[in-house]
């Protein structure tokens, strides 16, 4: 698995899913194409998916939200006969990489939680109508969705069968969702997970693993009836004409370096480190949201928020040993804040809103990634408001004290606005300034006090706001010893101690999902019961049981 990932989509070329519209209705149909695997060596059968499957799926929400605002309800439903959706494709499973494994998985819950949170966020209401087996990581794409229906027949199940079937851990989204979301008795969650052939009918509704189960011969009707009472019901506001999402700016260098129109990724091999450089705007704010809006696309807070969505991915699943990445910002911090201000000004305005609720998901990305983050903040950086949140996000944070020799660039300062207040919440349901003072809020208050006001070094490390700051004697050594030592330690030991670190402060549904998707699904991703030679993973479908090595660790 050595070809580049793309998770840019040609919307027109979709091969695994289907999208039609009526008003306010949206019908998202899974019809995989066996033959359409990312990879060779296998074929997606029985409506199971791979990255490609869910890249699709990924690029579809999204546009759902900008180019199609005027749908209320989307209901997801199958093409196949007999069957809703196998899950996750083992075969890809087995033959994948450990590392393609577990990013795969994330980015996966990623996309589910995008459509699952899309009705809070959007007021766009995500439902799944079941007909056939439903399994696995078939069930994790209707648990994510507000509704299940389930039709009442002989051949319609949800299950998590991968406890008997395959020696894993049961979706990290899926067994998560079962008991956080759907509030099933741990008993009862412990017999569905244990059980291959799933829970059907009246018992998978009483158990609260669907919210309504309907006769297969009224199935259609009933559940046409219901999205349409659902999207009369709904009080999103009636949008009449989305944006087009148009394709990024974006070349690829020999050396690995990505650009993009304001995003950099320079590539350092030998420190095995990525330089992501996001730049400010060079144009003005535009003067109100008609204008915003008619620039669709390329309007800069949109525009920045998806190439470095794109940046992050890129980097996740195409340049794995880059384990250092150092983020850096360049630009004016006041025409930054002057678009920053537009959509916070506007955030009852669909399109404004929609594009912070981007941000807000572009940064959940960043606070899971598991590569070691710095940011570094230079003169001439424009650490503003949702530019900032990079700061909080990081493992750590080096800021520019006074003047350098031969730098000219205007004095480091960080800037936060209301964006750092509440605006783009962490998965912890905190602000990252709340996740970072965890346990003294009057740090929080203090910051919030200096709201508005350019802080240079010694004003941001008295409030807090960055790790360390260094002057002209010593920024070039204390930088280069920093990232030599992170580049040296064990990737296991960097990924468990930041993954820990970052995920402070309550725990939510979304932190038991990634927490354990760090941990415990990369650990049994690595166990041979699972991907050994006679691993459950590699015998699947054989005929053949696992062997397991029966030693409980």
């Amino acid at each position: 698995m050595t070809k580049r990932i793309d998770f840019q989509v040609d919307a027109a070329a979709y091969k695994h899913w289907r999208v039609s519209y009526e008003g306010p209705v949206a019908e998202l149909v899974m019809d995989v194409d066996e033959n359409g695997g990312l990879f060779d060596g296998y074929l997606l059968k029985m409506n199971s998916y791979d990255l490609g499957v869910d890249i699709e799926l990924s690029d579809i929400v999204q546009r759902m939200r900008f180019e199609h605002p005027e749908v209320k309800v989307v209901v997801m439903k199958s093409a196949k006969d007999r069957i809703f959706c196998a899950g996750a494709n083992i075969r890809m499973l087995g033959a994948a990489a450990h590392s393609h494994k577990v990013n795969f998985c994330k980015f996966t819950n990623e996309t589910r939680n995008t459509f699952e949170a899309a009705e809070a966020d959007s007021g766009q209401k995500y439902v799944a109508a079941v007909k056939g087996a439903c399994a696995g990581g078939g069930y994790e794409l209707a648990l994510a969705c507000n509704h299940i229906f389930l039709t009442d027949d002989s051949a319609s199940a949800v299950s998590l069968p991968e406890v008997p079937l395959l020696a894993v851990l049961p979706g990290t989204g899926g067994l998560t969702r079962v008991t956080d979301k759907r509030k099933v008795r741990r008993d009862r969650a412990d017999v569905f997970c244990s059980t291959e052939e799933g829970v059907r009918g009246k018992r998978a509704q009483q158990w609260n693993l669907v919210d309504e189960v309907i006769s297969n011969a009224k199935f259609d009707t009933v559940v046409a009836e219901r999205v349409a009472q659902m999207a009369a019901d709904s009080s999103k506001q009636d949008v009449a004409q989305g944006i087009a999402l148009t394709p990024l700016d974006r070349r690829f260098g020999e050396d690995g370096s990505v650009t993009y129109s304001s995003v950099e990724v320079a590539v350092d091999r030998a420190g095995r480190k990525a330089v992501i450089t996001l730049h400010g705007p060079k144009e003005d704010a535009p003067a109100d949201m008609d204008a915003f809006t008619a620039q669709g696309a390329e309007a800069y807070m949109l525009r920045l928020a998806r190439e470095f969505d794109d940046a992050i991915l890129h980097l996740r699943l195409n340049e794995m040993e880059l384990g250092l990445w150092e983020i850096q910002t360049q630009g004016d911090p006041e025409a930054y804040a002057a678009h920053e201000a537009l959509l916070l000004e506007n955030a009852d305005h669909w399109l404004a809103n929609e594009v912070l609720m981007l941000w807000k998901r572009v940064l959940k990305r960043v606070d899971v990634t598991s590569r070691s983050l710095v940011a570094l903040v230079e003169h001439g950086s424009c650490y503003t408001g949702l530019l900032a949140e990079l700061l909080f996000a990081v493992d750590r944070s080096y800021m520019m004290e006074d003047e350098f020799e031969g730098d000219n660039r205007p004095i480091a300062a960080i800037t936060l606005t209301q964006a750092n207040f509440g605006t783009v919440p962490m998965g912890n349901d905190l602000t990252r300034l709340e996740t970072r003072f965890y346990g003294t809020p009057e740090a929080v208050v203090a910051a919030k006090d200096a709201m508005g006001a350019a802080l240079e070094a010694e004003e941001a490390d008295a409030l807090g706001l960055v790790t360390e700051i260094l002057d002209d004697i010593d920024w070039e050594d204390e930088i280069r010893i920093f990232m030599e030592e992170r580049a040296s330690f064990s990737p296991d030991a960097m990924t468990g101690m930041e993954a820990n670190l970052r995920f402070a402060g309550p725990e939510t549904m979304e932190t038991r999902i990634f927490g354990r998707l760090t941990a415990w699904q990369n650990w049994i991703f690595n166990r041979p019961n699972a991907v050994g030679a006679e691993g459950a993973l590699q015998r699947y479908g054989t005929g053949v049981r696992g062997a397991f090595d029966m030693e409980r660790v």
